[in-house]
């Protein structure tokens, strides 16, 4: 990313300049986050290894090959999880176009705790409760879209570079499971399943373009104009916006928004850095370790969005 990064990014709209502080963001992240997300902040600023990012993601690996250990940052419990497989898969796509023996392992494991649909549990019983939040301790039985869009999404994005990942039978059946459910969705969706849907369609589109293309254009309908979801049951200002629901350019689901709408929330994410350099939540905070985990990952992401809107045109 030489040259990108100096001081600041910038992304434009209309005919306003925005930028963020770099610099800022790096103490902040210094300072602030865990280890991780350092690693991975390293690796989007030029500046880092891909076997650090690994061996930091190893802190929460379980000799079965799942993540645990609040990789998941409101899910504290050390064992494996499906809602930490997510996130594994993020680092593990952040470090292309290196591949890692962990990636297949994780494969085998989410293929031993896959429901006979092929979808994924919301969650496995926890083996401590403390500080994780009341949706991971209470989870419903059976598969859950939620969870694993999401998942087979992020585990897409590292099939891209690892044909290893891409060949593996839980992949198969776990997209398949997707489709499936997201076919028979009925009335409007919980917002995080849309955005989780979505994030799936745009990572599955290039294995499977029309089936892909014609769920977007299912589950475009929920998708107001402005691209603002209220997250029902959330704390009172909790929604998603465009760039949850389509973070990067070039994804099939930036035909559900105008150019100006892209742009109105780049500069939305922009103007949240805050003043000590990194970028908050608006969702509930469970633990004041969660929480500050919490902010390292989002200045990760908020970069990385930021950034890529700086390489090409939304």
């Amino acid at each position: 990313m030489t040259g990108l990064f100096k001081t600041a990014v910038e992304a434009t709209k209309h005919d306003e300049r925005m930028t963020i502080d770099l610099t800022a963001a790096s103490a902040f992240m210094a300072g602030h986050a865990r280890v991780l997300d350092r690693r991975r902040f390293e690796l989007l600023v030029g500046g880092g290894d891909p076997a650090a990012v690994l061996a930091a993601l190893d802190a929460y690996r379980n000799p079965d090959g799942g993540y645990g250990w609040g990789l998941e940052p409101d899910l504290r419990s050390p064992e494996s999880q499906p809602g930490a497989a997510l996130h594994a898969f993020e680092a593990l796509a952040d470090i292309a176009p290196v591949r890692a023996p962990q990636a297949v392992a994780l494969c085998d494991w989410l293929a031993s705790v896959s429901l006979p649909d092929g979808g994924l549990p919301f969650a496995l019983p926890l083996t401590t409760t403390a500080a994780s939040a009341p949706w991971w301790q209470n989870a419903e039985p059976g598969s859950s879209l939620q969870i694993t869009s999401v998942t087979v999404a992020e585990a897409l994005r590292v099939a891209a570079h690892d044909p290893a990942v891409g060949e593996h039978p839980w992949l198969d059946r776990a997209v398949r499971y997707c489709f499936d459910a997201i076919r028979k969705i009925d009335g409007r969706p919980f917002a995080y399943v849309l955005s989780f849907a979505i994030r799936f369609l745009d990572a599955a589109h290039d294995r499977h373009p029309e089936e892909a293309a014609e769920l977007l254009r299912t589950l475009a309908a929920h998708v107001p104009a402005d691209g603002r979801v209220h997250v029902d049951g959330g704390t009172e200002d909790e929604s998603l916006h465009p760039l949850d629901f389509s973070p990067r350019s070039g994804l099939p689901s930036r035909s559900l928004f105008t150019p100006e709408v892209v742009a109105a929330d780049l500069d939305r994410l922009a103007r949240l850095q805050q003043d000590d350099g990194g970028w908050v939540v608006d969702y509930a905070k469970i633990s004041q370790a969660g929480a500050l985990d919490w902010r390292g990952y989002t200045t990760v992401h908020a970069v990385q969005v930021l950034s890529d809107a700086t390489r090409s045109p939304s």
